[in-house]
């Protein structure tokens, strides 16, 4: 009996559970004492592995203050994104420390540098590191 694949839907609810989150600031400890349920729920319900029920997550969004229905915007577009056969862009932002990232972005009011940094993180995602590993790497001058 092989495990079953978590529904689309519930995957991105569950990005959005834990964007939300980050947003409040809050830990996956911190929203699982304030729902009721344990940070290992938490986790599943943000990796889509268990459906949220209505009550719940009801309950989510109370203590994130923010809507039910936020939880399912833009669901057109993302649809229209997943037929163009692109990741959805929740999936990009659930990711380690986007979130971090996009907020410092948003921070920086000049908007040639803000340029200069889309490109270099463009162009730094798309190079290939061949580095062989070991010592033949040169010195980062970090120690």
């Amino acid at each position: 009996m092989g495990s079953k694949k978590p529904d689309l839907i519930d995957v991105e609810v569950g990005q959005r559970i834990r964007i939300q989150r980050l947003a409040a600031g809050l830990s996956q400890s911190e929203l699982a004492e304030r729902i009721g349920v344990t940070f290992q729920q938490v986790q599943k319900y943000e990796k889509g592995m268990n459906r949220v029920g209505a009550g719940r997550l009801t309950h989510i969004a109370r203590v994130l203050n923010v809507p039910v229905g936020s939880f399912f915007d833009g669901r057109e577009e993302i649809e229209q994104v997943e037929l163009q056969g692109f990741d959805s862009p929740l999936e990009a932002m659930a990711q380690p420390y986007a979130y971090r990232l996009l907020r410092a972005y948003a921070n920086i009011s000049d908007p040639d540098l803000r340029e200069i940094i889309v490109d270099f993180v463009e162009r730094t995602a798309n190079q290939r590191f061949l580095a062989p590993p070991g010592p033949e790497r040169p010195p980062s001058g970090r120690h």
